[in-house]
């Protein structure tokens, strides 16, 4: 290049519009506690979850309904999150939405513990249906109690000032792509939206960026999970590091005009040779690939 081209490109260049900004990113994304539990919902190891949510800069956390209720029985929840002063966005509770005998005691419980999350400044309660026995368990004999039964759940949720909405879940009674569209299709979404698992959709056969964009209207939560099929953390990887298309999601849930609670998760795995910690640090930096920003 001589000197008369050099100068003419550079007159090009200073004559060309400046590029625009990459867009803001409207969703803030927190972390489930799930990693860091040795055992299934066992509330000594929330403390240690919190420290590293807290320290990774996430901007909230969920945990198990009953580990918020066992601390705020025991009188810390309160000091325990002011400690690490990460907020608490949501609870996950399993209901029982195939026994009418149930229905009663388990809105009993979710109701005291929506007000847990409520005190403490959580907005969202996920309702998981229970676990069912797949090879045996035939849905269109349950169809319809589990549609009245989410509907009652919402209601109360949404009385006791939560949002809510149906987890689908590996092994339970809403499991299948043809479950959760036939459920999300017939209850009330008035009070029941969806809240899916995104690594659980793709792990069951589903193509979890189309379920994410047919329900994107309705769709206000989400745990945000990668599945790679490997020998730990039950298959699931943190993010970046399986089969999901996590950026289409992500993108998908950015342009809806309704607030998305989304939470990254992933199973705990204690034989896994890298830390709960680890695993979450993966995980930001995939985030911060496509343009979120963390809490300092």
């Amino acid at each position: 290049m001589n000197r008369r081209t050099f100068t003419k490109s550079l007159a090009l260049g200073a004559a060309a519009p400046a590029l625009a900004p990459a867009a803001e990113k409207r969703l803030q994304v927190g972390y489930t506690a799930l990693v860091w539990s040795a055992l299934p919902r066992s509330p000594e190891n929330l403390e240690a979850a919190l420290k590293d949510i807290s320290e990774l800069g996430f901007h909230s956390f969920e945990t198990f309904a009953e580990v918020l209720e066992t601390w705020e029985t025991k009188g810390g929840l309160g000091e325990l999150i002011a400690k690490h002063k990460v907020p608490l966005k949501s609870g996950y509770q399993t209901v029982n939405v195939i026994d009418p005998a149930q229905k009663k005691e388990t809105l009993e419980r979710i109701i005291k513990r929506a007000n847990v999350i409520r005190k403490h400044g959580g907005s969202f309660m996920v309702l998981a249906p229970n676990s069912v026995r797949r090879a045996e368990f035939k849905f269109a004999e349950h169809k319809d109690h589990i549609i009245s039964a989410l509907n009652d759940y919402a209601k109360a949720m949404n009385d006791a000032g939560l949002g809510t909405g149906l987890h689908q879940h590996t092994g339970t009674a809403i499991d299948s792509e043809e479950e959760v569209y036939t459920v999300m299709r017939a209850v009330d979404t008035r009070h029941c939206k969806f809240a899916p698992d995104v690594g659980q959709l793709q792990k069951g056969g589903s193509d979890a960026a189309k379920v994410v964009r047919d329900f994107a209207s309705i769709l206000v939560h989400m745990h945000l999970k990668d599945f790679a099929g490997g020998q730990y953390f039950a298959g699931y990887s943190p993010l970046g590091e399986g089969k999901v298309d996590l950026a289409g999601i992500i993108n998908t849930m950015e342009k809806v005009s309704h607030p998305v609670n989304v939470m990254v998760e992933l199973d705990p795995s204690p034989n896994a040779p890298i830390t709960p910690r680890q695993t979450a640090e993966t995980s930001r930096k995939f985030l911060v690939k496509l343009g979120y920003r963390f809490r300092t």
